[in-house]
């Protein structure tokens, strides 16, 4: 596969070259030879984006600021929303063609469980027990009955649960699953266990090295969510410099316009109104410096189509048959 990304300019390239401190030529090996269905390398994603309100806000700076959006996501959980406030959501995305994705159920961090509360985290945001995972269902049902169709999912065993779900016709069988950044993988056999799982889209943490993502790219195809700036309680990183070279080597990726120095908003509710309204436009905006940044080196090329979601062929471990 010819390497996209050769021809664009690097960050301080010419200025550095002229200094004698150029950096060394890219090398092609470290591309990702994939692309999402349809073509393109990269889609946008605004999270943290908790009910129809700041959906609203969000849609509003996007078409201002002329930011594309493929996906919007959201962080409190299906349980946090009412059957009217999923509904406004859903018909709002599907009229702009715009995929709406919704966490499913209880995590571990809110469970009566002490061991989260340690300085190990215990088992973290994971469901705890067979009613945490049966709430994490009903939450799917529930979401994709009332027009969702992209489900967010913070726990291997409730993502195999959800991906039979689908294919036994229990979910549409167009219903995607995304791994969350809260059990994000952190080397290429783990990413590959979770495409196996159902994932659709898996998210990795922000601090993980350009080469991490080339060594995922050698075992999987499944798209990839990374925060260009991610969330103080998920490090706070800001990688906008890398943009252009994290498409290169981690395509197909959703670019997620995050926000550190932000207090958290989960669960949200209308006490902390002003807060989500204020920080849901500011993350439209960095979504922007980031896109003019891609397009001062000339790597803005490559979007996929706008209103695509779907993921494209993965691999997925065979789905155990019922007992009877």
């Amino acid at each position: 596969m010819t390497d996209a990304f050769t021809a664009t300019r690097r960050p301080g390239e010419q200025a550095l070259a002229a200094l004698g401190l150029g950096a060394p030529d890219l090398s092609p090996a470290d591309a990702s030879p994939y692309s999402f269905p349809g073509g393109g390398r990269w889609r946008t994603e605004i999270p943290s984006v908790e009910g129809p309100e700041a959906l609203a806000v969000v849609l509003k700076e996007a078409s201002r600021l002329d930011v594309p959006v493929h996906r919007i996501s959201q962080g409190s959980g299906v349980w946090m929303l009412t059957d009217a406030e999923i509904t406004e959501m859903a018909e709002a995305t599907a009229e702009r063609g715009i995929e709406l994705c919704l966490f499913t159920g209880p995590r571990g961090t809110w469970d009566i469980g002490g061991s989260v509360r340690t300085d190990s985290r215990g088992a973290g945001v994971r469901a705890r027990g067979h009613d945490a995972v049966a709430g994490c269902v009903e939450d799917a049902v529930r979401a994709t009955e009332l027009g969702v169709r992209c489900l967010l999912v913070a726990d291997e065993g409730v993502l195999w649960t959800l991906h039979r779900a689908r294919g036994s016709g229990i979910l549409p069988a167009d219903t995607t699953l995304k791994v969350s950044a809260l059990i994000g993988p952190v080397n290429p056999a783990a990413y590959a266990v979770y495409e196996r799982l159902g994932a659709d889209s898996v998210n990795v943490p922000s601090d993980l090295t350009l080469h991490h993502l080339t060594e995922i790219r050698r075992v999987s195809a499944a798209p990839m969510d990374m925060y260009l700036e991610a969330p103080d309680d998920l490090g706070g990183y800001v990688r906008m410099y890398e943009i252009a070279e994290l498409i290169r080597r981690g395509a197909p990726l959703y670019l997620k316009f995050g926000l550190s120095r932000a207090p958290g908003i989960y669960p949200y509710g209308a006490h902390l109104r002003d807060l989500t309204l204020d920080t849901a436009r500011e993350r439209v905006r960095r979504g922007r410096l980031a896109l003019d940044l891609l397009a001062r080196h000339g790597a803005d090329g490559g979007m996929a189509p706008l209103g695509s979601r779907l993921p494209g062929d993965l691999s997925r471990f065979p789905a155990e048959r019922s007992a009877g």
